[in-house]
């Protein structure tokens, strides 16, 4: 049965808002859980068919900033204001920057190649970073206009937001918020970086919409100089986002460890493991949204070289499955 041009709108909204409605429901149940450190997921160890979140992630990103570009350019043009406006151009660039990183994870998901053999997924702090450099240009190229049409007091000639304009903008708070919801929500699942980057758009945006909300009111109720002052709050806010984006993005691009916090947890675990004497030497870098850690362990040093081989075995398999960010250890036996 094929859906009409005129029910999409209608069956696409639907979707995304019983999305967030399962997504709140889970939330709320406590099946999200954090561990020691920057790696996150769901509790549920059922197989995902990550393909398809990625595909469904993208397509409905691209398909809400359009439909929200476009009412909100058309209501800041029609309704007179410059900071909603400026919150269309926002939305207009997440639909780019999805695109950045549906490319970057797409890319990391290969598996390793002889050019690549310790697989792709730095790709994706590439993407992350890309997306934040976006971010920071887009922010201040709004600062840049807020701030000339201040010192040109071009407000002192502009014409009174409208309605429509301030109808838009909440319009705009509750679109985007619902889709960092859902983009937050499974960009978790796959342990998505980029896409982790891509909902702390859709935050901005929704920030953003707060900042046009109350411009548009404050010049409604007769100072207009609000509306700019506006664009400014989107522009510092925005250029927060970026920092925090790139920052993360350069920390796993850059053999960053994982945390005293995280090595901690996975030294108290490698040291209760059978037959170890001793943790000599633990560390930790992280590899995108994986981790590699090299291990030096203390073992009895009068048993034969295929026991101790057969306890790092142990230990390697035990790590690895209990860690499952963890890409691979690499552990050397010291004898005692």
């Amino acid at each position: 049965m094929s859906i009409s041009k005129n029910n999409f709108l209608y069956v696409f909204f639907l979707e995304i808002l019983f999305d967030n409605v399962k997504i709140y429901l889970r939330y709320l149940k406590g099946n999200f859980y954090m561990s020691t450190n920057q790696f996150v997921g769901l509790a549920d160890s059922a197989p995902l068919d990550e393909c398809k979140i990625i595909k469904k992630l993208s397509c409905v990103s691209i398909a809400g900033n359009v439909i929200l570009t476009v009412f909100k350019l058309f209501a800041g043009i029609w309704g007179n204001s410059g900071a909603l406006i400026s919150d269309a151009i926002h939305s207009l660039s997440d639909v780019f920057t999805t695109i950045i990183a549906w490319i970057g994870v797409k890319i990391a998901k290969q598996a390793a190649d002889e050019k690549h053999q310790y697989g792709h997924e730095r790709h994706e702090c590439v993407a992350s970073f890309i997306l934040g450099l976006i971010l920071l240009v887009t922010g201040l190229g709004i600062g840049k206009v807020g701030i000339e049409n201040i010192i040109d007091k071009t407000y002192l000639e502009a014409d009174i937001p409208s309605r429509i304009a301030l109808v838009a903008a909440f319009v705009s708070i509750l679109g985007k918020e619902a889709m960092y919801w859902y983009t937050r929500y499974y960009a978790k699942i796959i342990n998505s970086q980029a896409f982790m980057a891509d909902a702390w758009h859709h935050r901005a945006d929704a920030i953003s919409s707060v900042g046009a909300l109350i411009g548009v009111a404050g010049a409604m109720c007769g100072f207009p100089v609000m509306d700019l002052l506006a664009s400014l709050f989107i522009c510092l806010f925005i250029l927060k986002v970026s920092y925090d984006i790139i920052g993360d993005a350069l920390s796993k691009l850059l053999d960053t460890s994982c945390g005293l916090d995280y090595e901690k947890k996975l030294h108290d675990f490698i040291a209760g493991q059978d037959n170890v004497k001793s943790v000599d030497m633990l560390q930790s870098r992280m590899f995108g949204n994986k981790v590699y850690v090299d291990l030096e362990i203390s073992v009895d040093g009068e048993i034969s070289l295929r026991e101790a081989h057969d306890i790092a075995e142990h230990v390697h398999n035990e790590v690895e499955h209990n860690f499952p960010e963890i890409k691979h250890i690499m552990i050397h036996v010291n004898p005692v």
